[in-house]
């Protein structure tokens, strides 16, 4: 294999080590593809994880642009060469998958596909994926395929252990699916208990204040004062705990969407100016996307509610294989020597906690009178 570009024992082992680095299903999807289409020097790849209904739950390609993949439209059934791999479980090498009786056609935006490769991917005797890549970038024999046998070989042992780690990671999954139930289920009960004492005090508060107001003034108007310091605590108490449920729009929409949408609902809600840009930012691991979601939420809180801004704007970039998030206000600021008081008020803590537990750094800069900016930047994966 060592006589092609990207085909030698280091590439192989490279690819092998990508596969194994990521524990969320999407980010071992991508992997393995681009995996597949770079070792074989392929124009294009795909893997797609057959549902029970004909289709697929999920379709992962590399070599088509986003917009072209927009074009092409849903989601491919499992029909044609697609069905044949999932079914019969044996590998299709096709010199013109065009000329193939098996082949019905594709929408007119897809790409154009010739030489062929393509082969199960199997966990025991269940079938899990169907990995195939098109259009090998070499010359091709008079009518025949530009892939090999020692291709076939090869994208045999890469689907070996691809399907290795999805399963890996779909196990990582559930247990995760597990874990969030049940700390699901135990935030319930606390939110219950203290939220439940709150309001239980507030309601006897207010009928305190209520009884005293036209005998007292004075005193109804601390009980007043009271109300208002329970109602807090208990948005406080709602808040701490809405903020640990991951969001669904994170996994359906990725970070980018999500966070341009949530800052257009800010932005009508507040008489502040909130704006959002960003520019070249690719899909991170699961793990980063939520925790720059969180810290981006927990910057423009303090913002909004704290700083006295008009204006906040938060850039998301791309910086290497990562993404940098700035958060910026004009508000009042504050003092960085007092940063251990404001950082327990501004929850500063928990960002640097939520930066440094997916490998990233956040930094914090500040001054009376001349706003916030909270940068957090993240490896990638």
């Amino acid at each position: 294999m060592s006589h092609r570009p990207g085909s030698g024992l280091a590439a192989v082992s490279t690819a092998l080590l990508a596969m194994s680095r990521h524990l969320e299903v999407r980010d071992v999807l991508k992997t393995i593809v681009a995996s597949a289409r770079e070792l074989l020097d392929a124009e294009y790849a795909a893997l797609g994880v057959p549902d029970d209904h004909g289709g697929f739950s999920q379709f992962v390609v590399d070599g088509v642009s986003d917009a072209q993949w927009k074009a092409i439209g849903p989601l491919p059934r499992q029909h044609g060469i697609l069905a044949a791999m999932l079914r019969d479980a044996k590998t299709e090498r096709l010199a013109d998958v065009r000329e193939d009786r098996r082949f019905e056609g594709w929408p007119s935006a897809h790409p154009d596909m010739s030489d062929f490769l393509g082969l199960p991917i199997k966990d025991g005797d269940e079938t899990i994926g169907a990995l195939f890549l098109a259009n090998k970038r070499c010359p091709k024999p008079d009518g025949g395929c530009g892939f090999t046998v020692e291709d076939e070989e090869l994208l045999s042992i890469l689907a070996q252990h691809a399907a290795i780690a999805l399963t890996n990671a779909r196990l990582y999954e559930r247990s995760r699916e597990l874990t969030i139930a049940e700390e699901r289920s135990r935030l319930a009960h606390e939110l219950h208990d203290a939220v439940s004492q709150k309001l239980f005090s507030l309601r006897l508060t207010a009928q305190a204040a209520a009884a005293l107001v036209d005998r007292d003034p004075a005193r109804a108007k601390g009980e007043l004062q009271q109300v208002a310091e329970l109602a807090a605590e208990a948005a406080d108490e709602l808040r701490a705990a809405v903020v640990e449920l991951r969001p669904a729009a994170l996994d359906e929409d990725g970070l980018v969407n999500t966070l341009r949408t949530q800052i257009q609902v800010l932005d009508r809600a507040h008489t502040a100016r909130v704006t959002f840009d960003s520019c070249g930012v690719r899909a991170l691991p699961a793990a980063q996307e939520e925790a720059m979601l969180r810290v981006a939420q927990e910057a423009l809180h303090n913002a909004l509610r704290h700083s006295g801004a008009d204006e906040v704007d938060v850039v998301l970039v791309r910086r290497g294989q990562g993404a940098v998030l700035t958060v910026t206000d004009n508000g009042q600021g504050f003092e960085p020597r007092t940063v251990r008081r404001a950082g327990r008020h501004l929850g500063l803590v928990s960002m640097r906690d939520r930066a440094s537990g997916v490998g990233g750094e956040l930094s914090v800069e500040s001054a009376p009178g001349k706003g916030t900016t909270i940068e957090m930047e993240v490896p990638g994966g």
